[in-house]
């Protein structure tokens, strides 16, 4: 909905695009494609021009679906582990 990125100070997408990424995730079809895609994500989020997580959590306290800031550690994680591979 957009609320988390409305509420943080940096405007950060993080939270969003780390709720959707996880979603995706979770979907059994897809897994192929799943590292080009977070590669994707993450770098359309950072064209679009949003900021980086500050920590300060207000993104986590307006979510009316309740997503965790956890899942922005999730998609570092993810992205990490994709740019290695794209690396090969």
């Amino acid at each position: 909905c957009g609320a988390c990125v409305a509420a943080c100070p940096n405007g950060s997408a993080m939270l969003f695009t780390a709720a959707k990424v996880s979603h995706l995730a979770k979907l059994p079809q897809g897994k192929v494609e799943a590292a080009k895609r977070i590669i994707n994500m993450v770098e359309a989020m950072d064209r679009q021009g949003f900021g980086n997580c500050g920590n300060h959590y207000e993104c986590q306290a307006v979510c009316p679906k309740g997503i965790h800031v956890k899942n922005i550690a999730k998609m570092n994680r993810e992205y990490l582990k994709a740019l290695f591979k794209s690396i090969k």
